[in-house]
């Protein structure tokens, strides 16, 4: 369930804090080094076996901070100056940012990286996550279609218009009373394309809820998607770009991200089905040589570094050929390169096909036939993609 643990409320975490402080305090005073110990997580490896336990949400091991190390002594330096700050935050029931913290002793931190992982240490020590810490993110995300929910105790009523866009909750764990008559949820990679599908109507002509996160979502996006799936039951699909960045978002929301592996339990969203575009599309749905990009250097490295991941081989085997296939063709494109032939054959054609099938693949037969409907100012039926829909499952 959505970013539910034991032992978080503000109280019982002022008094682990304290707890740890004053233990490192009477190392001190006993002239012992104070030596710490840190969990470490992961959510994927290179173990193609299928033995590995990543998606177990358990600690592959601990590491070891000491004050004998300069490094060490640097590090729980940044860790208390951070921790007597997320104290002060629970203790006067306020939030604050990253960026926030980052700005309140900056000549220390040097670099806002410094502060993120002092923060990811504490959630693991205290064992919560880090809305729990008060120290939340700037929200990115949107969100449209058919749904309405309290924030806060202010009804937000996506409903009354379906294709207006409304931010994502920053404190999600305040959003209650959700209400969808939606039969799926729509992720999509980028808010280009979201504002393609509002200016079409998509949410009206679909009974959906659209989310993006803007690119790499941020934790309130990911938290709320997780929230709507647990609360509602509903299918969700996601649509990235045919490139090594959209297939890493994708990875993103379904298995979470190596930084935040201490709460990918929490965060991702294993029922998400990858809805395209893939790399067969360029040629399935007649995409010009003009649209496509070859791969560059940093693209195929990218590629290679994903391509070991364990999830890809034991979870989805289906995903990680598209990613060889990604990297043999040796060209990407981006969803926008569907608008070739016409505006609005993303809401209209693609998208409706694709889910039609579950996100399955759609027959070859069937693609030609709505280019060639498309180019005689026609549409093909619904019976007609109905019936290939049903060929390609027999």
């Amino acid at each position: 369930m959505e970013g539910k643990r034991s032992n978080t409320q503000p109280l019982t975490l002022i008094r682990k804090i304290k707890g740890f402080t004053r233990s490192i305090v009477e190392d001190l005073a006993r002239g012992r080094a104070p030596l710490i110990y840190i969990d470490r997580f992961r959510n994927y490896c290179a173990d193609t076996s299928g033995n590995c336990s990543c998606s177990s949400g358990l600690s592959t091991g601990k590491e070891a901070i000491s004050l004998k190390r300069e490094f060490h002594a640097r590090r729980l330096d940044v860790l208390l100056r951070v921790l007597l700050i997320v104290q002060q935050l629970l203790q006067e029931n306020r939030h604050g940012s990253k960026r926030d913290i980052y700005y309140m002793h900056p000549t220390v931190f040097k670099e806002q990286s410094v502060v993120d992982r002092a923060i990811n240490d504490i959630c693991i020590l205290l064992q919560c996550s880090r809305h729990n810490l008060n120290v939340v993110s700037v929200g990115n995300g949107l969100v449209m279609g058919w749904l309405r929910y309290v924030e806060s105790g202010r009804k937000i009523d996506c409903i009354s218009n379906p294709n207006t866009a409304h931010p994502i909750p920053v404190h999600v764990e305040e959003v209650d009373d959700i209400i969808s008559v939606a039969q799926y949820v729509l992720v999509v990679e980028k808010e280009s394309v979201f504002q393609r599908l509002a200016n079409d109507q998509f949410c009206k002509r679909n009974r959906c809820i659209v989310i993006t996160g803007r690119g790499y979502p941020d934790v309130p996006t990911r938290r709320f998607l997780r929230l709507l799936i647990d609360k509602l039951h509903l299918p969700v699909y996601c649509l990235v770009d045919c490139d090594p960045y959209g297939f890493d978002i994708l990875t993103t929301y379904k298995f979470g991200s190596l930084q935040m592996a201490y709460d990918a339990t929490f965060l991702r969203v294993s029922e998400i089905q990858w809805l395209g575009v893939f790399v067969q599309d360029c040629d399935n749905y007649s995409i010009p040589q003009q649209c496509l990009l070859p791969l560059t250097v940093e693209d195929k490295r990218k590629v290679e570094a994903m391509l070991p991941r364990c999830y890809l081989q034991s979870e989805v085997p289906k995903w990680r050929f598209e990613l060889e296939l990604l990297l043999h063709k040796g060209v990407k494109f981006e969803i926008e390169a569907l608008s070739v032939h016409s505006l609005t054959f993303l809401s209209h054609e693609y998208l409706p096909s694709k889910i039609h099938n579950g996100g399955l693949w759609i027959k070859l037969d069937t693609i030609q036939a709505v280019i060639k409907g498309l180019k005689r100012k026609q549409r093909p039926s619904i019976i007609e993609l109905e019936y290939s829909t049903e060929n390609l499952k027999k």
